[in-house]
């Protein structure tokens, strides 16, 4: 097959994750089919260090997502192009494509919360464009040969809202970059960390963006009655616990999100006890996993959760809320909590901090996300995903 991949979002956090990985994972095993990447001219450069097969061919395309443009003109570039399969691994499909094609769908967080806050238009003009979205997403998952869900929680939302045969949508997990995952690069000594002084001291761990699925105010309220439990906000009393030691580190990329929330602490007052850190590399997030007491993921919504994936990898316990996506993720190896309930995640926080007969039973949870992160890898995606597209050949 000729077989086309949509790579535009190569240099993106969340799918772009997942579009790199894909490409160099089916480059290492895909030897019998060519593939053609239509991506923008920024990314040509680190899409050729990522593929690893002469079958691969890179066509640059400067147009972005969500935009006429790529309602227009893309449909035209791909016709030229004479492909068996294109996958799309975004939503963002031009609806004059005819031709057989596969899409991925991370999640419909867009169709239970809005970002409308967040825009530059104004709010009639967003909510238009907040139509055209919902229109060519359902369109997109109607004329799909296959949908690609990455959670089971995602394929039971896709057939709820989307009214899809439930037969049409394949699940295929996520994984965990080697970086990521890979023990070479383990730094265990903070002392010797000068960039970031706060690995001196206690912390928990926030790693995501800041969108409102994500329930970071509420996050902030448990974490101001952690920190002063004279407040009387927390149901339990770990009097012993060192609250005043203990920071929350957010990590996530600046934007309107991100500058509320930061505005947010100050009112609060916990300027000093919350740490806001962007642009890391590997090699400092696998730092701050291992050395986090927690790694907290109190979302209302997730289409997956690779955060808590890849800090059960290195050992991290993962505090999180009891959503369907997460539990499917982490299973038993997480402490969960009802993420619409400041108070039962101010105890558990407490209980991380202290030292009880359940706080060691914490430990055998650390075990057991590793055992559990093992799991998954990008490779077994890879190879779930080409057989996706062998068999749309026949349908």
């Amino acid at each position: 097959m000729r077989i086309g991949i949509d790579c535009r979002l190569w240099s993106e956090t969340g799918v772009g994750r997942y579009i790199r990985n894909l490409v160099s994972e089916l480059s290492k095993i895909d030897t019998k089919n060519s593939y053609v990447l239509f991506a923008l001219s920024k990314d040509e450069k680190n899409i050729k260090s990522a593929i690893h097969n002469s079958q691969f061919v890179i066509l640059l395309i400067d147009i972005k997502w969500h935009t006429f443009e790529e309602q227009i003109k893309f449909p035209q570039i791909l016709n030229q192009e004479n492909l068996d399969l294109m996958h799309f691994p975004y939503f963002s499909v031009p609806i004059f494509y005819n031709r057989p094609f596969v899409i991925t769908i991370h999640d419909l967080i867009i169709n239970h919360f809005s970002t409308g806050q967040a825009s530059t238009l104004p709010l009639p003009i967003y909510n238009l464009k907040l139509l055209a979205y919902k229109f060519i997403l359902a369109q997109s998952a109607k004329k799909a040969k296959k949908i690609i869900a990455v959670s089971n929680a995602t394929k039971d939302e896709i057939i709820d809202h989307l009214g899809v045969n439930p037969q049409k949508v394949v699940v295929t997990y996520e994984g965990v970059d080697d970086k990521i995952r890979n023990p070479n690069i383990e730094i265990r000594n903070n002392s010797q960390n000068t960039k970031y002084k706060i690995l001196n001291t206690k912390y928990f761990l926030y790693v995501g963006n800041a969108y409102p699925h994500k329930n970071l105010e509420r996050l902030l309220k448990a974490f101001s009655a952690f920190c002063h439990p004279e407040r009387g906000e927390g149901s339990r009393d770990f009097s012993a616990s060192p609250q005043n030691d203990t920071r929350l580190l957010l990590i996530g990329k600046e934007d309107y999100f991100y500058k509320r929330l930061i505005n947010k602490v100050a009112e609060m007052g916990l300027s000093e006890k919350v740490i806001f850190l962007q642009n890391l590399s590997d090699k400092e997030l696998v730092n701050l996993y291992q050395n986090a007491q927690a790694l907290i993921l109190p979302s209302l919504m997730e289409g997956f959760g690779l955060p808590a994936l890849e800090a059960m990898a290195n050992n991290c316990l993962v505090l999180a809320s009891d959503i369907p996506a997460l539990k499917e993720v982490c299973g038993g190896a997480a402490l969960y909590f009802n993420p619409l309930s400041v108070n039962e995640l101010v105890d558990k926080l407490n209980l991380i901090t202290s030292h009880t007969t359940e706080y060691r039973a914490l430990e055998e949870l650390r075990k057991k996300g590793i055992e559990r992160a093992k799991l998954f890898s990008w490779r077994k995606m890879a190879k779930e995903t080409l057989k996706i597209y062998e068999s749309c050949v026949d349908l």
